[in-house]
């Protein structure tokens, strides 16, 4: 039986691909950037143990299981796999990544699951909202496995929903980093903008709609009037890039919009490249600083997706892992915002750093509210109290 399972890991485990580049902490202490993923899963330090978690020879304790996509997609996946680089080749401990067979599916979800814990893994990251309903059943199948969930809280189709005591819910204040998108994108002085979402599902509509109040704040703090700044609004209905992706941009561009932020995962290279090859489109990336991949992207708003799993990985392997709980990342622990890096305010034109500076202080102390409110896929429905920004819905 061992050497069958052996052989079935050997097939079907996938380890480490080379990122294409690597996101600028936000938090102040965070540590110096990672070297990029590699096809080595790592060794175990020496005599199989780290505090008082200890693991047999051959095991993999750390899994992560991806959002269908691969590790090197320049947003989500990469973000959470790099915090478990950061973690695990720090502290020599063996990791890998399973891809599941199929996007969105629990059942592709829980076999990847399974394949991981057979492989000996103790704590599995699970990033996205498509994996709410696979741990929630994952957690109660497997209690003695320690979950790291991103962006969701556990739920079954139909019902309320639960955290085990072996998981962890870690959210972020999506609304607030989209907000400093927007806010940067007017202040910059740029009056046609668009926002291109994935699928709807809350993350991606916090996005879209903290794109549009920051804009409107903007608008206000910079006195212009009503209709000034427009936002035309859409989601694709996919995370993947395509074609049909890179000619909606396109036409956009065509049409006049100036800048597009892209909250859409691996469509966001479609976009991209509508971008490259359009003759002054501008776009705003997500989830992890891209600017390596494009000079037309401007910041990106962020999510601290690799220091959150770094930080949850450690509270595991020391024993102080707070099952049970939500962690929310905002402004208040520096978990979203925009690249700081020396040379992250390079590609503004206008929009300085003390501007950045004395707006995400206020949306840390508070004094810019901003809704986290989702549903609809339809910002207006969620947003009613516009003044200035005007919105086109394009359903």
């Amino acid at each position: 039986m061992k050497k069958l399972l052996a052989l079935l890991l050997t097939m079907v485990l996938v380890v480490g691909l080379a990122a294409c580049a690597q996101p600028q902490p936000q938090a102040p202490a965070a540590p110096a950037d990672e070297p990029a993923p590699t096809d080595d899963p790592g060794e175990p330090a020496a005599g199989n143990s780290f505090g008082i978690i200890s693991w047999a020879d051959g095991e993999v304790p750390i899994a992560l299981i991806t959002d269908y996509g691969d590790i090197d997609d320049e947003s989500y996946n990469q973000g959470a796999w790099e915090g478990v680089l950061q973690f695990a080749r720090a502290n020599n401990i063996p990791y890998q990544y399973i891809r599941p067979t199929e996007r969105g599916s629990t059942e592709a979800n829980m076999n990847a699951i399974s394949l991981a814990i057979s492989g000996g893994a103790q704590v599995l990251v699970t990033p996205g909202f498509l994996f709410t309903e696979s741990i929630y059943e994952a957690q109660q199948v497997y209690p003695d496995v320690t979950i790291i969930l991103l962006d969701a809280i556990p739920a079954p189709p139909d019902g309320d929903s639960y955290i085990g005591q072996n998981t962890v819910a870690v959210l972020y204040a999506e609304e607030q980093s989209g907000f400093l998108a927007g806010y940067a994108a007017v202040m910059d002085g740029h009056r046609n903008l668009g926002f291109i979402g994935g699928i709807p599902v809350p993350s991606v509509i916090r996005f879209g709609t903290g794109f549009i109040e920051g804009a409107e704040w903007a608008a206000a703090e910079l006195g212009l009037a009503q209709g000034e700044v427009n936002v035309r609004y859409t989601y694709l209905g996919s995370f993947g890039a395509s074609p049909e992706a890179q000619t909606l941009a396109a036409s956009w561009y065509a049409d006049g919009i100036e800048i597009i932020f892209v909250a859409a995962g691996g469509a966001g290279l479609s976009i991209f490249a509508a971008a490259d090859a359009s003759p002054a489109g501008l776009v705003i990336g997500v989830d992890v600083d891209q600017a390596g991949h494009s000079e037309r992207i401007i910041t990106s708003a962020l999510k601290e997706l690799r220091n959150s799993v770094a930080d949850m990985l450690d509270m595991f392997f020391t024993g102080n892992f707070p099952g049970g709980e939500i962690f929310m990342m905002d402004a208040t622990n520096y978990g979203v915002g925009l690249p700081t890096a020396a040379d992250s305010f390079d590609r503004f034109e206008n929009f300085t750093r003390a501007q950045y500076d004395a707006v995400f202080a206020e949306l840390a102390s508070g004094a810019i509210p901003v809704s986290d409110a989702y549903g609809s896929p339809n910002p207006l429905d969620i947003l009613t109290d516009l003044a200035l920004v005007d919105v086109t819905w394009v359903g």
